[in-house]
């Protein structure tokens, strides 16, 4: 029996400084498409399982699930992390530490996560924790479920397609988006992402 997600109404922001309520909630009516049609793919393809049909139809669900998996996945990442009023961690702080370390500090590590984001394309920049080097590094994400570090952990996630931004900033309004989203991120809860990420390198998850 297949698991069936539910949306995670608790992570849905509230009064951000620089995404207007209306914005969001375009944004979230296309994150509960994507817990909707995890379902509905999963269904679906235990059906076809439990009647051992792996043909062309099982094989185009499955390969659409990644998508819609990662769509679904990595938008309660972005939402998780999205919380007015929070101020960024001092520099005694283990994320400020690593981001010393990995990029030379808080404000140029910054300057390359927002470069990334503001790329032509759709798709999302990552601040990931990579278990084995205990490294921060910062990627590019395409279509969802590709290009992925394998067993990298998402630290930060930045959702850089349209539709996160245009109800408020239009085509043209990415480069005024990304400068704003660094005004709604919930830096204890990223410091918590990392925290969490570094547990499970040590349990060996």
């Amino acid at each position: 029996m297949n698991h069936k997600y539910q949306v995670r109404l608790a992570l849905r922001p509230k009064a951000l400084p620089a995404m207007s309520a209306e914005q969001i909630a375009q944004h979230w009516s296309l994150y509960e498409g994507y817990v909707k049609n995890v379902n509905v793919l999963n269904e679906k393809l235990a059906a076809l399982c439990e009647k051992k049909s792996f043909g062309p139809e099982f094989a185009e669900l499955k390969r659409r699930l990644g998508f819609e998996y990662d769509g679904m996945i990595l938008h309660e990442h972005y939402f998780g992390v999205l919380k007015a009023g929070q101020k960024r961690p001092g520099d005694d702080s283990e994320l400020i530490k690593l981001m010393k370390r990995f990029f030379g500090g808080f404000e140029s590590w910054r300057q390359e996560f927002a470069a990334i984001g503001k790329m032509r394309g759709v798709g999302w920049a990552i601040l990931y924790f990579d278990p084995h080097a205990q490294a921060l590094t910062n990627h590019w994400i395409g279509l969802h479920e590709v290009g992925h570090p394998a067993g990298f952990i998402p630290i930060l996630v930045l959702d850089a397609w349209e539709h996160a931004y245009m109800v408020d900033a239009g085509v043209e309004g990415r480069p005024a988006y990304v400068e704003g989203f660094f005004s709604c991120v919930d830096w204890p809860q990223v410091e918590r992402n990392l925290a969490n990420a570094r547990h499970q390198a040590a349990l060996g998850v």
